[in-house]
């Protein structure tokens, strides 16, 4: 078993953050911690990272987080496996509210506003740059010249006569021979 370096940590305590005054912050990993995110987001490496912004209070206890995450990552090609480089730039904004309240029924209709969520006592900048990271990831890296997959979304048409095939059609067929072998 290998010693995977640890995922580094960059707490705010909100409720400590004196005169609740605005939280400038600049993150940038070393070699080891990108290494240790890289392995949690199950992609080859990362060149660099760096995630930087303000954290400001809004109102008596709500925050607005709002940040700039960059990133040079290296994935595995989807087609060839080669690996392939990818810069990120991404905006990250999150609001973060004290009277926030989830729902208590199993279904949950999605806010108009993806950047709310519960206000917590300790906020993990690391935790959240890692998140951003792992929604800005490309989903199907490919190779320079390499074609997008051609992915056939319905497999019972039959691109020949432009016909939807019935799957159970020849099951008649063999069923009509069977009985006529058995009859004989």
């Amino acid at each position: 078993m290998t010693d995977q370096p640890a995922i580094p940590r960059h707490i705010v305590r909100l409720p400590e953050v004196s005169g609740r005054k605005a939280h400038h912050f600049d993150i940038q990993p070393d070699y080891a911690a990108r290494t240790a995110i890289a392995a949690a987001l199950d992609i080859n490496a990362i060149k660099k990272l760096r995630f930087e912004g303000t954290l400001t209070p809004k109102g008596r206890h709500d925050w607005h987080f709002a940040g700039h995450l960059g990133a040079t990552v290296v994935q595995d090609c989807v087609v060839t496996f080669a690996p392939v480089t990818t810069r990120i730039d991404q905006e990250v904004e999150r609001n973060y509210l004290a009277d926030y309240s989830e729902a208590a029924s199993g279904e949950v209709e999605m806010p108009e506003d993806d950047t709310i969520e519960p206000l917590p006592q300790n906020l993990d900048l690391a935790e959240v740059m890692i998140e951003a990271l792992s929604l800005a990831l490309p989903l199907f890296p490919r190779a320079p010249g390499v074609a997008p997959l051609n992915i056939d979304t319905d497999p019972d048409f039959d691109e020949n006569d432009g016909q939807t095939r019935k799957p159970f059609a020849g099951l008649a067929g063999l069923r009509d021979k069977l009985t006529k072998s058995d009859g004989e």
